[in-house]
């Protein structure tokens, strides 16, 4: 099956000066394509490649879906166990007496947090537009979010995370980001092994995967990272920046470093089944809605009509929010200019990586989606 139209969508951004790249790589029927065009920096002569490296953001969080959901099989850990035995920094929280209140006013949590509670973004901890101080205290202390992952090392993350309350009581409420970075955390302390190893030993290794990881020495295949500005696109992370050496922090919430062929194959195989990464019933569980109507109508808003949650991945419930969507769809997006999406219905697994980083709705990668939904259904 030919993408031809998806090639001249992404082309005519390239010539229009929205994006200097892409690499978008597509499974479906069977067969793949990987399409490619202009070029790893704004005006620069080398080429894009299949093999380019991207930042990928937030695409990282389905790998910490994926890796916790491969220990939990390993019986590392329970996805209902407390965390407080591997994160002391999370036992016996205090949490804000009202969402967006006073830090200085707060109860104690009524139960313990979770393994699930971190795979689901239930926990009370996390970004969200409604938390006001709370929110300002953790980009102030270093650990809101961010698009490449904290600079902090894990001890340090923890120990400043852990001197604020949580937003909501435990399997309350709905928040973002954070829990990525804390299973992070709580991974390798599980293992007594760093989170690259962890990644190497239970999702890249079985797969086959060269060009997945939290840095890479390969600065010659990263594409520049862009900011889209008034004046144009402005240099936000160049190849030998922060992904050109080991990371203080390795961040499953944003901090990997992959190309579109490899971040392919490691949905391909979730949607497969899980093989060889874990067991048909876990690859199932991962990519199902996993959320209560209390916990989506706290993330409604971030989510967006029609979608939930799983275990780190977001999933569409609804296909009347989007005629683009499918009801089973589960992906999620990065906002350094990437997306990663398998499409059930449509038998379509597809990535888009580019450089230019979303700041709104208008940096969004709709118009890919649309388009090759287009192809896949004719």
């Amino acid at each position: 099956m030919g993408f031809e139209r998806v090639q001249e969508l992404l082309d005519g951004q390239v010539a229009d000066g929205r994006l200097p790249g892409f690499v978008a790589a597509v499974r479906t029927g069977g067969t793949t394509e990987v399409l490619t065009g202009g070029t790893l920096a704004v005006a620069g002569g080398t080429p894009m490649r299949p093999d380019t490296l991207f930042r990928l953001a937030s695409v990282s969080k389905l790998f910490a879906g994926a890796l916790t959901v491969a220990l939990a099989e390993d019986g590392v850990l329970g996805l209902d166990d407390a965390v407080a035995p591997w994160l002391p920094e999370l036992a016996g929280p205090r949490v804000t007496c009202r969402r967006g209140g006073p830090l200085d006013e707060t109860v104690p949590a009524g139960r313990a947090i979770t393994v699930r509670h971190l795979l689901t973004n239930t926990a009370g901890l996390g970004w969200a537009q409604d938390l006001g101080p709370l929110s300002e205290a953790m980009y102030d202390r270093g650990v809101g979010p961010g698009a490449f992952g904290p600079d902090l090392t894990p001890d340090e993350f923890m120990g400043r995370l852990g001197e604020l309350p949580l937003s909501g009581q435990p399997g309350e409420t709905w928040n973002y980001h954070t829990c990525a970075d804390v299973l992070s955390v709580l991974l390798a302390r599980a293992t007594g092994r760093t989170v690259g190893e962890l990644v190497a030993q239970r999702i890249t290794g079985p797969l086959g995967l060269t060009d997945t990881s939290f840095w890479t020495p390969h600065t010659d295949r990263l594409a520049t990272c862009y900011l889209p500005t008034d004046a144009g696109l402005e240099v936000s992370e160049p190849p030998d920046g922060l992904f050109a050496g080991p990371r203080p922090f390795e961040s499953l919430a944003a901090g990997l470093v992959s190309t579109a062929p490899d971040v392919l194959a490691f949905l391909a195989a979730v949607a497969d089944g899980g093989g060889p990464l874990f067991s048909r019933d876990s690859a199932t569980a991962m990519v199902s809605d996993a959320l209560t109507p209390g916990q989506l109508a706290v993330g409604a808003d971030f989510l967006g009509p029609g979608r939930s949650w799983g275990l780190q991945v977001a999933v569409d419930v609804d296909d009347r929010a989007d005629p683009r969507r499918s009801a089973g769809q589960w992906g999620w997006d990065g906002g350094t200019g990437t997306s990663a999406w398998a499409d059930p219905a449509r038998d379509l697994v597809g990535v888009l990586l580019t450089q230019r980083m979303m700041t709104g709705l208008h940096d969004s990668p709709d118009g890919f989606w649309a388009e090759l939904a287009a192809c896949a259904g004719s």
